[in-house]
């Protein structure tokens, strides 16, 4: 692997203390700069381990080595996709979908109330660590819920996520201690539905099903 190409913790597209009062400082922080970051480092360490084995003609075990990077990449790729999937209150975040995200989630689950409800759900009754995830099967293009166990268990192949929450303890124990569904209250408040719909159509218009 080049030394230029490796897994790089991007910036919040906001400020630490923007997501108050629903993410305070003090969560945020660290969620991002310690947490995210170790997913950063460790994949990319793998990668390290990998590359140094091959190069020596060493041994390796592959079993546990494929199951750590999936591991790490998983919740990197998942915290990209969290950081923007939020704004500020009031400030691009919180409200309703709009657009075709909108139109696909009113026929799909009736409503959006209906849409939040089973998505809370999921969010709320993930097992473990995990996250709920709104992803479009584009053999169907129909808007499907995820529930992440870890960040790789559960996943449906190929199924572009447009929108995630992350429920690991870490994302919300400072703020509301083991009450899990008061976090995931209040992240509706903070939602970035034109990141969100912008996913979706970008998904939607590519030809990117599997057959």
């Amino acid at each position: 692997m080049e030394a230029n190409k490796v897994y790089v913790l991007p910036d919040l597209p906001y400020g630490y203390n923007d997501l108050e009062p629903y993410i305070s400082e003090q969560q945020l922080r660290i969620h991002h700069d310690k947490h995210h970051l170790t997913y950063v480092n460790g994949a990319n360490a793998t990668f390290e381990k990998l590359d140094a084995a091959r190069k020596s003609n060493a041994d390796v075990d592959v079993k546990a080595t494929l199951k750590e990077l999936s591991f790490n990449i998983g919740g990197h790729v998942l915290h990209k996709l969290f950081w923007p999937t939020m704004a500020p209150a009031g400030k691009g975040g919180g409200g309703a979908p709009k657009g075709k995200l909108a139109a696909a989630i009113n026929e799909e689950f009736g409503s959006f109330d209906r849409f939040k409800a089973e998505f809370s759900k999921a969010a709320a009754t993930t097992e473990g660590s995990g996250w709920a995830a709104l992803a479009l099967d584009k053999l169907t293009d129909r808007p499907i819920i995820m529930q992440i166990e870890k960040h790789n268990v559960n996943v449906y192949p190929n199924f572009r996520i447009v929108m995630v929450l992350d429920v690991w303890e870490h994302a919300y124990y400072l703020d509301y201690k083991n009450e899990r569904p008061k976090f995931v209250d209040a992240f509706w408040n903070i939602v970035n539905w034109e990141m969100v719909n912008e996913r979706f159509e970008d998904v939607l218009e590519c030809s990117c099903a599997i057959t």
